[in-house]
């Protein structure tokens, strides 16, 4: 190789060699997912802790679970007017703020009630941070192997963060369950600390629109929200299930449970590295319809065989369904914003996010709900696998993006 072509080929890396700065901000916005994460597998496994401990039957007991997807979802629309107004480092810092303080006062509660509120508070500050994140994220990495890559190490944080909120559970519920609320405080406020000192600063008082629905006519951000939704709400109401069999049917303690469900989540933390080479050798879409079709499979079997155990029942499953995460994880959140304008991601991530938490808000009540009333976890199962082939119908079909949105 002559010497003008050796630096034609390293001015490509040199550009995307990050610095020591854009590191610690992706690493600050990628802990927030780690919180989250962990906010959403801790609780699941502590679920028939509380249900005991207080008398609550599942569907009383997963508001727990829902509360948090419902202030998540509730607040999302809201965050990018809030975050135009005041700029995204003060919403992004208020709210992790307000995060650690909730989580101080999940420790004191005395009901479920309390603790309920308490989690639809946390709920409403990720709806903050979450998606204000993600922009920030998409806004410092240009769109192509960069961005990739940034978003390949924010979401092995959130399947890192599902991994150890289920080890940390464990160990949380044998000391109290107060515990499970309290542990994120600190974890916040370093964040809070951290982030104060990286994040870009900005000017608040820009337009503040709410996102409109119109980018929804954008095939690749609908595919991508609906797709989203029905993988996180089947995910946590097939887990909610699981976890319910194997204390009451197994008699299994938290610890047992957690280990369980490891195959549930480490294969995602371990293959996210490696999303963003998948996505540029195969394409989002493809990677979208086959993590649709893998859970489909896994919901299926376990309908059919909802009382074979765990190693020839619920094990198969969770692979199924972890399969299915692995290749469409880090894909969903890169079909979602791919070919936007920088100005239409903010609004983009909003709807996004909202879709991904109605999953769960609408889905976890009536799988609870069903499991509560009915004779056996199959009826359950049944509304689980339907949604399931919902989100498989979301990616299969193709429907043209607008000219003057396509990107």
């Amino acid at each position: 190789m002559t010497a003008p072509a050796a630096t034609a080929a390293a001015a490509p890396r040199a550009q995307e060699a990050w610095d020591a700065r854009q590191w610690s901000r992706l690493l600050v916005l990628s802990g927030n997912m780690l919180l989250d994460a962990i906010e959403v597998s801790v609780l699941l496994i502590a679920l028939p802790t509380l249900a005991a401990r207080f008398g609550l039957t599942p569907w009383s007991a997963q508001w727990l679970m829902s509360g948090f997807a419902l202030g998540f979802a509730a607040l999302l629309l809201l965050g990018p007017v809030l975050c135009a107004r005041i700029g995204r480092r003060r919403a992004y810092l208020g709210a992790m703020l307000l995060f650690a303080l909730a989580s101080l006062a999940g420790g004191l509660a005395g009901g479920p009630a309390l603790l309920v509120a308490v989690r639809v508070v946390k709920g409403c500050c990720a709806a903050l941070t979450a998606p204000t994140g993600l922009a920030i994220i998409n806004d410092l990495f240009p769109e192509g192997p960069q961005r990739r890559r940034a978003l390949s190490v924010y979401s092995l944080f959130g399947a890192a963060g599902f991994t150890a909120g289920l080890l940390l559970a464990g160990g949380l519920l044998a000391t109290g369950w107060r515990w499970v609320f309290v542990f994120p405080a600190p974890v916040a406020l370093a964040l809070l600390v951290a982030g104060a000192y990286v994040l870009p600063r900005e000017q608040g008082g820009g337009p503040a629109r709410l996102p409109s629905p119109a980018l929804l006519k954008r095939g690749p951000l609908l595919r991508s929200a609906l797709g989203a939704a029905c993988l996180n709400g089947t995910y946590q109401a097939l887990l909610v299930v699981m976890v319910f069999q194997m204390a009451d049917g197994f008699g299994w303690s938290p610890w047992r449970s957690a280990l369980a469900l490891l195959p549930a989540c480490v294969p995602l933390a371990l293959s996210v590295p490696f999303a963003g080479r998948l996505i540029a050798r195969h394409g989002s879409r493809r990677l979208v319809t086959l993590g649709a079709l893998f859970p489909l499979l896994g919901h299926l079997l376990y309908l059919a065989r909802p009382h074979s155990g765990y190693a020839l029942g619920m094990l198969p499953v969770q692979l199924l369904v972890e399969a299915g995460f692995c290749l469409a994880f880090v894909a969903l959140n890169t079909q979602a914003t791919a070919g936007l304008d920088p100005a239409q991601r903010g609004a983009a991530v909003a709807l996004y996010q909202a879709f991904v938490q109605l999953g769960a808000a609408l889905l976890l009540p009536l799988v609870a709900l069903l499991l509560t009333r009915a004779t056996g976890p199959r009826p359950a199962l049944a509304l689980v696998t339907a949604v399931g082939a919902l989100g498989l119908a979301a990616a299969l079909v193709r429907r043209p993006s607008p000219a003057t949105t396509a990107g």
